[in-house]
């Protein structure tokens, strides 16, 4: 019997990606015999194993008569003290033996620079390098995903699989009372049994506390729990860690457990790249029979497969596709690869969340990770949480808050609003495909509703660096390089306009894509961002947070954020990506620039299906960490529905699978 493939490079399941990040190459889901020459078959195959890969892998090897194969590009970590350290993350962003470390093309809004695309390159792609952020759209979100054609993709249907993918434990008592926790966080509403656990470590300090009091100041104090989907104001979210151990809880570790890993009809290769599907047919009916890789010493093989599963993250996945013959016909022919199904929206509609950053001096008497430029307190730190499991390395203090369109003097009016949308809707000078008018016209609507987010705000317990021009690596980004000791706030966008691209650049599968997010390539992403930028002095000036903070010493130098010019280019002078690139390989119909339909099924094909951030049809509130989980749940279940129902290739309905 063949085995299913799943090439997965999302974050958090069978590769990733993250981070929230989401990214890897390509890994498969398969059932395995393997068999002489150089060919290995299997029933069903994946490739990638990041946030959506490996969960994948979990769930569709539950069924023990269906044999699946995973293709992971990087090595199994597990157990590796750099990824479990929740707190040292950073100190493998950029590593090439954890981090794909890919760049961005030179941003043409953004003075040329080119913006570090961080991935997790092992197995459990971007969730093993992630913030551990827990963070949950909107329902929004999903209303605008079915207006676009989905079926079986509403909030409603959603929701349980948020729940599914989780496991929260409740903070320590003292944590609760610090951060108030019992007035948002609703045991009854958040997961019980899931792989993944959540929770918040004893780290939090008079920042956190100050922020929030900071937004409630500011009119956002809403308390409403954040997994329902209706957020507003500042709130802190859990982090994805293992409270027992307080070591990081990610996809590798969470869905691939020494119980799953002794299932006789699960195979896992690492350090396996998968160079592309291996597809036959014509448009309408391509049929993949496996997927071509390269072992860890070079050498290639086939790996013969009934159902290919991609999860190779949001860059590449869409690499897998155009390598294997599907995509747009000029990118194909251009780099001499047989075209079988031309369809332009691979590797379009790039989405990400991106931010803008001020960083400010701390009072006299306080500090902030910044004190890490001292080796002896990295070593302090170090001994701290291996022999305890506490200190600053043992969770993430990371504060978040939603806020509607604002600008220097708080909540933006209505009218003022409603103003600046028509005059920036649209980019100019350019014709909109049907595809791009219905989710501008969600967008627009989005914006103008006062009890939907439209920017997200960030606390950093340190100072932020940008080059002016080029590259400015992930260390050269976060190293406390000034003497003075700094925090940041983080202003970006939640519903960006923006739209990009990833394609390949060759036919060569082990050359990096051509990723170009276009950032704030659509005005309005300015002119929402700048503002928001704008409010940034609000909130330093509330007596909560200027307590702590000398506000007149800031980076960049004698930035004046009250002056909205100064502000805008104090926003493109620093900005910078969160690493949720998603929506390349949208879910939506053939004809609105679609690239899977709404059984994730790729248009065109009879046995490939994709389930990682890269079938976002418009990307979701926050860290998409959260996400990726909770769609890899509800692919799993779409998928199995399927094979219980009949043979590949015939479409199934879709009311009633949950």
């Amino acid at each position: 019997m063949l085995p299913h493939f799943a090439m997965m490079c999302f974050p958090a399941v069978c590769r990733s990606g993250d981070e929230g990040l989401e990214v890897g190459e390509a890994r498969v889901d398969v059932r395995v015999c393997r068999e002489p020459g150089g060919i290995e078959t299997h029933d069903d195959g994946g490739v990638g194993v990041g946030d959506a890969g490996g969960g994948g892998r979990a769930r569709l090897s539950e069924d023990a008569s269906e044999k699946l194969s995973v293709i992971e590009a990087g090595a199994d970590r597990r157990g590796d003290p750099k990824i479990d350290t929740p707190g040292a993350f950073l100190g493998f962003w950029g590593d090439r033996e954890y981090d794909w470390n890919f760049y961005s093309e030179s941003q043409n809004q953004l003075n040329g620079r080119q913006i570090p695309q961080s991935r997790g390159k092992v197995l459990g792609g971007s969730s093993a390098i992630n913030i551990t952020a827990v963070v949950y759209p909107t329902q929004r979100n999903f209303d605008a995903w079915t207006k676009l054609g989905n079926r079986g993709w509403s909030h409603e249907e959603m929701a349980p699989y948020y729940r599914k993918f989780h496991t929260f434990h409740p903070a320590s008592q003292k944590t609760n009372h610090q951060l108030g926790l019992d007035k948002c966080m609703r045991l009854e509403n958040q997961g019980t049994h899931g792989p993944i656990s959540a929770t918040y470590g004893d780290v939090y300090g008079p920042y956190n506390e100050a922020w929030m009091e900071a937004f409630a100041g500011a009119g956002f104090d809403d308390q409403s729990d954040p997994i329902l989907g209706r957020k507003m104001g500042a709130f802190i979210p859990p982090n994805s860690i293992n409270p027992s151990t307080m070591t990081r809880s990610y996809a590798a570790n969470g869905y691939y457990t020494t119980e799953i890993e002794r299932r006789t009809n699960l195979d896992v290769l690492t350090e396996t790249v998968v160079h592309k599907s291996l597809l036959a047919g014509s448009d309408g009916n391509v049929i993949a029979k496996g997927v071509e890789v390269s072992g860890p010493h070079g050498d290639v093989i086939e790996i013969y497969a009934k159902e290919i599963i991609l999860a190779a993250g949001a860059l590449q996945s869409p690499q897998v596709l155009e390598n294997s013959g599907i995509g747009s016909k000029a990118i194909l022919e251009q780099n001499g690869i047989e075209v079988l199904i031309d369809n332009p929206g691979v590797g379009e509609n790039l989405q990400d969340h991106c931010f803008s950053t001020v960083s400010f001096e701390v009072a006299d008497g306080q500090i902030s990770a910044d004190i890490v430029r001292d080796p002896a307190v990295v070593e302090a730190l170090t001994k701290l949480y291996q022999e305890t499991k506490t200190g600053p390395l043992s969770a993430v203090p990371f504060s978040l808050a939603y806020v509607p369109p604002v600008d220097i003097n708080g909540r933006m009016q209505p009218e003022c609003v409603k103003a600046l949308a028509h005059a920036h809707f649209g980019p100019r000078g350019q014709e909109l495909d049907e595809g791009r008018s219905v989710q501008y016209a969600e967008l627009q609507t989005m914006m103008l509703d006062p009890n939907e987010s439209t920017c997200f705000y960030g606390f950093a317990p340190g100072q932020m660096h940008v080059a002016p021009t080029g590259e400015t690596s992930m260390q050269d980004a976060y190293a406390p390089r000034t003497a003075e000791t700094y925090i940041s706030s983080k202003v970006g966008l939640n519903r960006p306009f923006s739209r990009g691209s990833v394609h390949i650049g060759s036919s060569d599968p082990r050359r990096p894509p051509i990723i170009d997010p276009n950032y704030l390539s659509h005005q309005l992403d300015l002119e929402i961002l700048a503002r928001g930028t704008q409010f940034i002095e609000r909130i330093v000036e509330h007596p909560a947070m200027k307590r702590l903070l000398k506000t007149e010493n800031r980076l960049p130098r004698n930035a004046n954020l009250r002056d909205l010019e100064s502000a805008k280019q104090v926003t493109k002078d620093r900005l910078w990506t969160t690493y949720h690139l998603s929506c390349s390989c949208p879910m939506m119909p053939r004809k609105l620039g679609g690239v899977v339909d709404d059984r994730l099924k790729v248009h065109g094909t009879r046995n490939v299906r994709i389930i990682d951030a890269s079938i976002f049809p418009m990307i979701t509130l926050g860290n998409i960490q959260a996400t990726v989980y909770a769609v890899a749940e509800r692919a799993c279940d779409l998928i199995k529905h399927d094979w219980d129902s009949g043979p590949v290739g015939v479409a199934h309905p879709v009311n009633g699978v949950h």
